[in-house]
C-alpha cells in the first residue's frame, strides 16, 4: 500500500516583492516587477550587473530572536530571512513544537549558496588590515548551519539534512521531507531555502558565465522591471534576487489529530540527474522528471492545470524546458507561469518562493502573470502574458532545475 500523500499546514516567503505574504501576493496578483538597482555592493561603471531583486528592510523589532543582540554573530542574511519564514510559517501553520513532538519534527530546510558573504568580508579584512577572521566565519558559511539555526530556534530535534541541490534546493527540500514522513521518521517536516547570492564574485561570477543580465550600453536606459523575460523571444539571462520560503508538511493523520488546516497535499514528485554538462541542462533527463513526476502522482499529463515552469531567463534553459514540456503535454500544454519575471532568481531559494506562488494561486483561483513577456515563435507556450488569469487548478506542476544536472519537480493537489 502507497503511504499517504503528505499535505501543506503553513508556509511562509519573503522576496524582492515584499517581506510579508499579503504584501507580495499583491503586487504579483497586479505583475509588479521586484527588480530594481543593485544597491549590496558598490557598484563601478565596469561592473557586469547593475539591477538585483533585493528584499527590503526587515522590522526586527517585531521577532526579538532576529534583534541585533541575537544576530550579533550571524551577519549573513541567510540566518535573518530563514528564521523569519520558519517562525511566521509555524505560526500560521498553529503548530507549537513540545518537548514532546520536538523530536518527530523533520528539518529539510536547506540553501544553495550560503554564508558566502561572510567569508568574503573575512578574506578581504585578513588581507587589507592583516587581521584573523572573526570566530564566527566558518560557521556563517557552512550551508548545513542554516538548518541548524532552525533546529535551535524551533526545538525541532527530529532527522535533520541539507538538501543542496542548486536552483532546485526548495523543491528538493519538500520532496525529501516527504520521504522522510513516508517512512515514518518523522510527523512534520520544515522544508524550504534560503539564498542571498548578492555578493560581487558570485553576481559577476554569473555574468561572465553568461547566465545573468548584464549591464549593457544599448540597453542602459531599459527599466530594472523590464529585465527578467522568461520563455521571451529577447531573454537574455536571470536577474540575480534573494529571499527565503518555508513550506512545512505533514502527515494527514498529524493535521487531522492536531485540527491543522490544510488544502493542499503534495500529490507525487520526481528527481533525476543529467549526468551531462555542469550547467547547461540536458533535454532527456529533464523531460523523464517531469515525465515521472507526473507518473508518481497517480495522473495522466491531461490532469495538470497549470505548470509552474522554471524559466530562468537564459537562451538555452528556456528552450529545453519548453521541449521537455512540449514532450510531455504535446498539443495539449497547460498554461505555464514564470515567477522568476516578477522576483528574479533567487538561486535556491526560487523555488520555495515560486511554490508558494502556486499554492497562493490555487487557493485563490487564478495564475500569475509572467510579465514582460513577448513570444518566441519557436517557444509555442501559453504563458499567461495578458495578466492575471482566473483558474481554478486540481493539480500544478512545478519544475526545478539546477546547476550540476539536478532536476526536482513536484506536483502539488488542491483538496479542500
Amino acid at each position: 500500500m502507497p503511504p499517504e500523500k503528505p499535505v501543506i499546514v503553513g508556509y511562509d516567503a519573503i522576496s524582492p516583492l515584499g517581506t510579508d505574504m499579503k504584501t507580495q501576493w499583491a503586487k504579483a496578483v497586479m505583475g509588479q516587477s521586484g527588480i530594481g538597482g543593485l544597491t549590496r555592493f558598490a557598484l563601478t561603471d565596469d561592473f557586469p550587473v547593475h539591477i538585483a531583486g533585493e528584499v527590503d528592510n526587515i522590522d526586527t523589532e517585531l521577532y526579538p530572536f532576529l534583534s541585533p543582540r541575537n544576530l550579533a554573530l550571524w551577519p549573513s542574511p541567510i540566518f535573518k530571512y530563514a528564521m523569519l519564514v520558519v517562525h511566521r510559517a509555524l505560526v500560521k501553520s498553529g503548530i507549537e513544537i513540545t518537548p514532546e513532538l520536538s523530536s518527530r519534527v523533520a528539518i529539510t530546510f536547506s540553501s544553495a549558496v550560503g554564508g558566502q558573504d561572510t567569508v568574503l568580508k573575512a578574506d578581504r579584512r585578513l588581507i587589507s588590515e592583516s587581521k584573523l577572521p572573526p570566530p564566527y566565519t566558518n560557521p556563517n558559511s557552512c550551508i548545513n548551519m542554516v538548518g541548524g539555526k532552525i533546529s535551535i530556534l524551533t526545538n525541532a530535534t527530529g532527522p535533520i539534512t541539507s538538501t543542496i541541490t542548486a536552483c532546485a534546493t526548495g523543491v528538493t527540500s519538500m520532496i525529501i521531507g516527504a520521504m522522510l514522513l513516508a517512512q515514518g521518521m518523522a510527523d512534520i517536516a520544515l522544508c524550504g531555502a534560503v539564498d542571498f547570492a548578492l555578493v560581487e564574485p558570485i553576481v559577476a561570477g554569473f555574468a561572465t558565465m553568461g547566465g545573468a543580465y548584464s549591464h549593457k550600453s544599448e540597453h542602459a536606459r531599459e527599466p530594472a522591471g523590464k529585465a527578467s523575460r522568461p520563455f521571451s523571444i529577447d531573454r537574455r539571462g536571470f536577474v540575480v534576487s534573494e529571499g527565503a520560503g518555508c513550506i512545512i508538511i505533514a502527515t494527514k493523520e498529524f493535521a487531522a489529530a492536531h485540527g491543522l488546516d490544510n488544502k493542499i497535499e503534495i500529490a507525487g514528485w520526481g528527481m533525476t540527474s543529467d549526468a551531462h554538462h555542469f550547467v547547461a541542462p540536458y533535454l532527456k533527463t529533464v523531460t523523464r522528471c517531469i515525465a515521472e513526476c507526473i507518473d508518481n502522482s497517480g495522473i495522466s499529463s491531461h490532469d495538470i492545470d497549470v505548470v509552474n515552469v522554471h524559466a530562468a531567463s537564459t537562451k538555452v534553459g528556456d528552450k529545453v524546458e519548453y521541449q521537455a514540456l512540449k514532450a510531455v503535454f504535446g498539443e495539449a500544454m497547460p498554461p505555464v507561469s514564470a515567477n522568476k519575471s516578477l522576483i528574479g532568481h533567487a538561486m535556491g531559494a526560487s523555488s520555495a518562493i515560486e511554490s508558494i506562488f502556486a499554492i497562493e494561486g490555487m487557493l485563490n483561483g487564478v495564475v500569475l502573470p509572467t510579465i514582460n513577456y513577448t513570444p518566441d515563435p519557436e517557444l509555442l507556450l501559453d504563458c499567461v502574458g495578458e495578466g492575471v488569469r482566473r483558474l481554478d487548478q486540481e493539480y500544478v506542476l512545478k519544475n526545478s532545475f539546477g546547476f550540476g544536472g539536478c532536476n526536482s519537480c513536484i506536483i502539488f493537489r488542491r483538496t479542500g
